[in-house]
């Protein structure tokens, strides 16, 4: 039986507000000290939204990634150089972890064994991201003059531990804050109202 969330327009309007947040604070940071949590951000916003509501939530937060990337780069005289013709390509990046996210949100159930899914989509999400990202900045960004398989594959091997562990330890986070909250909250379990079985 398929179930799925059912958030009242309070717990939505904070949900969202705390991934906004989540991105705000740490996006920045991208560029300076902390990791950067765009990447659970959107994982997060499509287990949470759905429909109409989730491609409000998923532009809002699309825009939100761009004008903070644009104020770091414009005021905080943080360098463009990420910034290329592949930066289009953060759209499918995120939209991976957004609609990795919506597959976890069909057929939830507040069990254990929900975890393993969660851990399957949150790992196979986060490395199809990386994939686009890290691909489509070496291939169609224009920052390498002769780019070229073995450099590529230095690169990728460079950035690919940071990329793939950030954002599941995010996640894991955003799952405990969820657990807790469900194991109070009978809408936040999915379904019918039921505790945790195995």
């Amino acid at each position: 039986m398929n179930s799925t969330l059912n958030l009242s327009r309070p717990a939505a309007l904070t949900i969202f507000g705390l991934l906004a947040l989540l991105m705000l604070s740490t996006r920045y940071a991208h560029f300076a000290q902390l990791p950067d949590a765009s990447w659970a951000t959107f994982f997060a916003g499509g287990f949470y939204f759905a429909g109409r509501r989730g491609l409000v939530v998923f532009t809002a937060l699309m825009l939100e990634a761009v004008a903070i990337d644009y104020v770091v780069i414009q005021h905080l005289g943080i360098s463009n150089y990420c910034v290329t013709p592949a930066y289009a390509f953060l759209v499918p990046a995120h939209g991976a972890l957004w609609l990795a996210g919506a597959w976890l949100r069909r057929g939830y159930r507040f069990r254990p064994r929900t975890l393993l899914r969660f851990a399957g989509a949150a790992i196979v999400a986060t490395h199809l991201a990386y994939l686009i990202s890290n691909g489509s900045f070496y291939w169609l960004g224009g920052r390498y003059a002769e780019p070229n398989l073995a450099e590529y594959l230095q690169r990728f091997a460079r950035y690919y531990v940071n990329f793939v562990t950030v954002t599941p330890a995010y996640l894991a986070l955003i799952a405990l804050l969820h657990i807790v909250a469900a194991a109070v909250l009978p809408q936040w379990r999915g379904g019918r109202d039921e505790r945790p079985q195995a």
